[in-house]
């Protein structure tokens, strides 16, 4: 392709951006390392050259696009199919939200996910501590073992990398009986422990669980799916952030957590294998 028609395929395609963007042109140009100046003058067409390289990789990761499409080279965003508000709410029914998550994790497949959990990994669940929390939270049982069989299933394949974060005391307190599970018989919850325990060691290391220590650093519930999209958990519905800044800083609140870790994923099968005498 001929220099000027590079040129103006790029112009056509970033003057979309920022219409698309919902944002002023200084807040654009801010967001991706510019003056607003030079974004009118890209705008312009006035120049047959192209930004930098930087200011191309910026443009392209800050609103998840290839650089192919950037440039007009091809009519596919690459990155995510189609250009995303930054920001989503989703909600629906059980089976709704099942899809979501098929439809997150297959499309960071390849990449690491990260998974703060609200309780026990659903993933590592066993059927009847599913229908327990199920019935206390009135959801579907059903659902719920759909939906961990996935998790568990994915996980198994080759080439995937997750990481999970969770509270040493949501563990202790499930051993112990204690919240929500006073009612749990003490049979029902070492079947849990053990059942967890296989699971880590069979699915070591390309699932790592990591145990922190609640009381040093606070978490809600999130999944960071690659470098796309965090979903943050907020009971029936998800909060789903989409740009890259807000990635990168949960990335970095993930990071936090690992860095109060007490019982490291080497460590954390025969931890729970210790918590079934408690």
């Amino acid at each position: 392709m001929d220099k000027r028609d590079l040129a103006e395929q790029f112009r056509l395609r970033l003057t979309e951006l920022v219409s698309r963007s919902g944002t002023n042109q200084s807040a654009f140009a801010a967001a991706v390392g510019i003056d607003r100046s030079a974004l009118s003058q890209l705008l312009s067409g006035t120049s047959p050259r192209l930004p930098r390289v930087e200011t191309l990789l910026n443009i392209a990761q800050e609103h998840s696009i290839s650089l192919d499409w950037l440039l007009g080279i091809s009519h596919d965003p690459g990155l995510t199919g189609e250009l995303r508000p930054s920001f989503e709410i989703e909600e629906g029914s059980e089976d709704y939200a099942q899809s979501l998550l098929m439809k997150w994790h297959a499309e960071a497949t390849g990449s690491k996910i990260r998974y703060v959990p609200a309780r026990i990994p659903d993933l590592l669940r066993t059927p009847e501590i599913i229908a327990f929390e199920a019935d206390a939270a009135h959801q579907n049982a059903k659902a719920q073992a759909n939906e961990a069989a996935f998790r568990l299933d994915y996980n198994r394949q080759p080439g995937t990398d997750m990481e999970v974060c969770m509270p040493l005391e949501t563990l202790e307190a499930f051993a112990q009986g204690q919240g929500m599970w006073g009612s749990l018989q003490r049979a029902v919850r070492v079947d849990q422990l053990r059942h967890m325990a296989t699971l880590i060691d069979e699915l070591y290391p390309s699932f790592r669980l990591f145990l922190f220590n609640e009381k040093e650093r606070f978490s809600v519930p999130y999944t960071i799916f690659g470098s796309q999209r965090v979903a943050i958990f907020v009971g029936g519905m998800y909060l789903v952030l989409n740009n890259a800044d807000p990635v990168r800083k949960m990335q970095r609140h993930f990071d936090a957590l690992i860095r109060f870790t007490r019982v490291h994923p080497h460590e954390s099968a025969e931890y729970v294998r210790s918590l079934q005498v408690s």
